[in-house]
């Protein structure tokens, strides 16, 4: 098995709770060079090894501010939602995002402006997106801290329909999978219900039951089409429960209205 060397970037403490960005090697070359990719690790104050859920982040809005590519991002109400039960949370950057190394190619246009509606162009950038999940499940299983039997995928807007469909091409690692808001294109894009559908079918060979939670104000991804996709995912044999919501494309950030029914979803799954 090949060994990982972590280089940590930064470490602070906040409430006892510890939270670290490092910096993890990769298989991943890109023009020659290797790519890292960064982390952030927020671990309970109690010893571990731990239950562990990674969480995705989404994409960029339009895809046309390049600027925010640097920003990284973590999840302040999924950290303490987590913390709180003992469950230590992993934010992992893909390739171009925060401080991770390669170029951010998640489906953009030809001329990189945006993001691109045709299928072809946007949906190799989920294949691109579990690649780069590969690597860190690589480093994941080589932890000491995370108990492995206990492994939950999650992640919101784009880091949403990417969990589910990461749980279905690598299901024996987890017991479970969450989406807030999933889906890889709004509703600007005509090709939407398509490339959402397709996306998330890649997830139906997860035999585990999987959490949908959508916000019935969400904007990029209206409410009709969410349980479409939900639908096309049970036909195809996947199973999950699909909850409407009253928040918008924030719900993530509106843990009053998710955690109770996150908290009986780890119950049941347990």
């Amino acid at each position: 098995m090949w060994a990982f060397k972590i280089r940590p970037v930064a470490i602070r403490m906040t409430n006892a709770n510890h939270i670290t960005t490092e910096m993890i090697p990769t298989r991943l070359r890109e023009r020659g060079v290797p790519v890292e990719l960064e982390m952030v690790v927020c671990k309970p104050s109690t010893a571990g090894p731990y239950p562990t859920v990674i969480f995705n982040h989404g994409s960029t809005g339009s895809g046309n501010r390049p600027a925010l590519f640097r920003h990284t991002r973590t999840n302040p109400s999924v950290t303490n939602f987590f913390l709180d039960r003992g469950w230590m949370v992993v934010y992992p950057q893909r390739r171009g995002r925060g401080k991770s190394g390669g170029l951010y190619d998640e489906g953009f246009r030809l001329d990189r402006t945006e993001y691109a509606c045709e299928p072809e162009l946007s949906l190799p950038g989920l294949d691109r997106a579990i690649e780069d999940l590969d690597e860190v499940m690589v480093h994941i299983k080589q932890r000491r801290d995370v108990d492995q039997d206990r492994l939950l995928i999650a992640g919101a807007s784009r880091g949403g329909v990417l969990a589910v469909a990461y749980a279905g091409s690598r299901p024996d690692p987890f017991m479970g999978a969450i989406n807030f808001n999933g889906g890889w294109l709004g509703q600007l894009c005509p090709t939407h219900p398509e490339v959402n559908r397709t996306a998330f079918v890649r997830g139906a060979p997860f035999t585990n039951r999987t959490l949908w939670l959508h916000g019935s104000h969400d904007r990029y991804y209206r409410i009709a089409q969410c349980r479409a996709n939900f639908d096309a995912f049970r036909a195809a044999g996947g199973s999950g429960s699909f909850h409407a919501l009253k928040g918008g494309h924030g719900l993530v950030e509106q843990p009053e209205l998710w955690a109770e029914v996150v908290a009986g979803y780890l119950a049941a799954i347990a």
